[in-house]
């Protein structure tokens, strides 16, 4: 075994999370910091050219290449998980959306945890505080923090109809999706910087990695953590095929994301007390709650075939197409190129009874199969559909003590009748929308799921025909109160019965937001890293 130098803090994952920790806790330079990443510093062009999600989902270079068990809710169907594997984490190969969720998402989160420090109020700072906004500073915006947001660079004639038809529909067009109110149709913000992908390795990292109380080691598989009793010491890892320790003298903080986190701690004996004993792990303590309350966004493809306008389809297609792409990308970092997998967004209501927006839609100028699937021959747009605030909870659970075996991912999608019903609804809507006039000039035909489903048990089948994963695991490590025998953490997100040790990822949410989970869970680390701090100030 090949002991480390000791750290104040050890983190454990420099994906999205991991990234903003390294920089806010080595900003004081009486501590010292290592960051422990498992894949790569990666520098693949395809990480940096924004339309490179296409060669980095389900390549093992950037993705660890989960998929889930066969799904009921999918019709047994077992799908990819993509997860980002490098510095970065999934920001290296995530859609680069740039959404805060909704207001009462945080004030929820008060709720359930009873600490008003997560609600919307006290929030927003943090997303503010980390933002450089291509707006520059407003009251809702920032500029000159580390997260870059910009406008996208390029436009399509079906997006902007789709857009006329939406409002059509009864969506207003708003001009913000992040002000706490995110009702309405926009194109999306994005982050990139000059057409370029800005993962949060990019803006956390690189500017401080020189810093000399700062330790960066990649190609380190975590273990399991080092314990003393119910006080951790440290991290055990594999670095070249040799099993490592590192020792922590304050804490050790798990950012190894919504799987790794909680396998992390089921290899160490925190868990489920009866999941241990079947896979022949001693019991730590006790934790009955790590690797539960799994919740995903499920999108809903919707494919439309259309003629008398030009979509990604036919570009996509060409030889002449192709070239074109590439040249305008190199010459002026605008086009296809610079695409995010999803161009134009909208948030709605599945019915009138609900008090904020539960649908989002993503909507792209291209459609296929299934991801992985070339571009079909004709022309057509998806309008994926997605229940914002899914009922159905899923579960991660570690195989064996091997870190390199995948764990069991099983969402449980639609397993809640109510996410079966939102589903139908959802599809309802596309359809609504696709028969305004705004849409009319261009003959939309529905490809999948297909017309011929109507009912509701019809459109819920259906669903689990389209339905695919828009890469938002969170909630296996949820925060909560002394009462919550769920919760994981408590609302400073330090895990309950264990001293030193701590998760900061998106793990730690107890409910889903409104919204992609990319930026909530950079806002979770700049929050988490100033807890630390407080706490480290107010013992010293």
């Amino acid at each position: 075994m090949k002991e480390m130098d000791e750290f104040d803090y050890i983190i454990v994952g420099g994906g999205a999370a991991g990234c903003v920790l390294a920089n806010k806790l080595s900003a004081d330079p009486d501590v010292t910091v290592l960051l422990l990443e498992a894949g790569n510093d990666e520098k693949w062009i395809w990480t940096k050219i924004p339309v490179g999600y296409l060669y980095c989902i389900n390549n093992p270079r950037t993705d660890w290449c989960y998929k889930t068990e066969p799904e009921p809710g999918l019709n047994g169907r077992s799908i990819i998980y993509a997860r980002g594997k490098g510095l970065g984490g999934s920001t290296l190969i995530n859609a680069m959306l740039y959404l805060r969720g909704q207001k009462r998402d945080y004030n929820e989160w008060a709720k359930l945890t009873g600490d008003e420090g997560w609600a919307w109020q006290n929030v927003f700072p943090a997303f503010k505080h980390v933002e450089d906004h291509w707006k520059g500073g407003d009251a809702n915006h920032n500029t000159g923090g580390e997260w870059r947001v910009e406008q996208q660079r390029l436009s399509w004639d079906i997006l902007d109809r789709f857009a006329e038809a939406a409002v059509q529909a009864g969506i207003p067009l708003t001009e913000d999706f992040n002000t706490g109110d995110n009702l309405g149709v926009s194109k999306f913000e994005v982050n990139q910087k000059r057409g370029t992908r800005w993962s949060s390795a990019r803006g956390f990292l690189d500017p401080i990695r020189s810093r000399g109380n700062l330790k960066i080691i990649t190609g380190a598989l975590s273990d399991k953590l080092l314990l003393d009793g119910k006080q951790t010491k440290g991290i055990q890892f594999m670095l070249g095929g040799e099993q490592c320790q590192a020792k922590a003298r304050i804490e050790t903080i798990l950012s190894a994301g919504s799987i790794g986190s909680p396998a992390i701690m089921q290899r160490t004996g925190i868990g489920n007390p009866r999941t241990l004993q079947e896979l022949g792990i001693p019991v730590v303590h006790e934790l009955s709650g790590v690797g539960q309350n799994l919740q995903d966004h499920l999108q809903l493809r919707s494919v439309y075939i259309i003629q008398g306008v030009k979509t990604l389809n036919q570009t996509a297609n060409s030889l002449w197409g192709k070239a074109m792409m590439g040249l305008e990308y190199a010459l002026f970092r605008t086009g296809p190129l610079t695409m995010a997998p999803s161009q134009l967004g909208l948030f709605a209501y599945s019915d009138e009874s609900v008090e904020t927006p539960d649908l989002e839609y993503h909507v792209q100028p291209l459609s296929l199969d299934k991801f992985g699937d070339p571009l079909h021959r004709f022309p057509a747009f998806t309008a994926s559909v997605l229940d914002l605030r899914p009922k159905s909870r899923g579960h991660i659970t570690i195989r064996d003590r091997n870190p390199h075996t995948a764990p069991i991912i099983a969402p449980n999608y639609l397993s809640h009748e109510e996410d079966r019903l939102k589903a139908a609804r959802g599809l309802r809507l596309t359809r609504r929308i696709a028969e305004q006039p705004a849409l009319a000039p261009f003959k939309p035909i529905e490809h999948l799921p297909g017309a011929d489903f109507r009912t509701d048990e019809e459109l819920a089948f259906a669903a689990g025909n389209v339905g695919t994963t828009i890469f938002h695991p969170v909630g296996t490590c949820k925060m909560g109160n002394q009462d919550d025998p769920s919760a994981v953490t408590d609302s400073r997100l330090r895990v309950l019965g264990v001293k030193g040790l701590r998760v900061v990822d998106a793990s730690i949410m107890p409910t889903i937001t409104s919204g992609n989970t990319s930026s909530p869970t950079i806002m979770i680390a700049t929050r988490g890293a100033e807890m630390i701090h407080e706490d480290r100030q107010a013992v010293s």
